[in-house]
This record gives C-alpha cells, sequence and structure tokens, in this order.
C-alpha cells in the first residue's frame, strides 16, 4: 500500500470497542481488541466474529479436528468505548504538549 495516502484509524490495539453492526452487534458489551490491519482497514475483536477452521493433525495440535477462533471485522463496524460516559464514542485528535492525543468527544476526555 502507498504511504502517501494511507489511512489512519482512531483505534488501536488494547482499546475497548463495541460492535455497531453485524452478526455480533451489542452496542452495551465492550471488547478489547486484539489486533490492527490497517491496510486491510480490518480489526480483530475478542470473541466477535468466531469462525470454525478444520485442522489436519500436527506435531502441535496431534488431535485435529474443528478449532474455533476469532476473524476479522471492518473498522467500520466497531466504535470505541467511553468507560467514563458508559457508550459508544466518536473520536477526535487534538495537540496536546506537542503530541496528538485522542479525545472522547462524549465525556472529553483522553483516550489512553
Amino acid at each position: 500500500m502507498n504511504n502517501r495516502f494511507k489511512p489512519k484509524f482512531n483505534i488501536k490495539k488494547g482499546d475497548t470497542v463495541v460492535i455497531i453492526a453485524g452478526e455480533d452487534k451489542d452496542v452495551q458489551k465492550p471488547r478489547k481488541v486484539l489486533e490492527v490491519f490497517p491496510d486491510k482497514s480490518r480489526v480483530l475483536v475478542e470473541g466477535a466474529n468466531i469462525i470454525t477452521r478444520h485442522t489436519k493433525p500436527s506435531a502441535q495440535n496431534t488431535k485435529g479436528g474443528l478449532v474455533k477462533k476469532e476473524a476479522s471485522v471492518h473498522i467500520s463496524n466497531v466504535m470505541l468505548w467511553d468507560a467514563k460516559s458508559g457508550a459508544p464514542t466518536k473520536v477526535k485528535r487534538t495537540r496536546e504538549n506537542g503530541k496528538l492525543v485522542r479525545v472522547s468527544k462524549k465525556s472529553g476526555e483522553v483516550i489512553k
């Protein structure tokens, strides 16, 4: 992907988010972001979009069989969770002491 037009996202690894669209939609249940894939505009969210994989027996997994794991969700289907207001929130970026910080639009708190 060309770095000149690389998109910037307000969601980072370790953030708490809610899923606002799709099969796992639940606006009241915050979940943790495990990984962010910026080139594909997708995020891996804990306990969301569970898929089943058929695996062959190997040295690590001698049994093989069915393995359930999380698949990525498009970043537009998740929204950052604001712990102070207890609701999903949009994010704005402001400069504090020369650094860009993410600020919740609902409560005005800086997101760590």
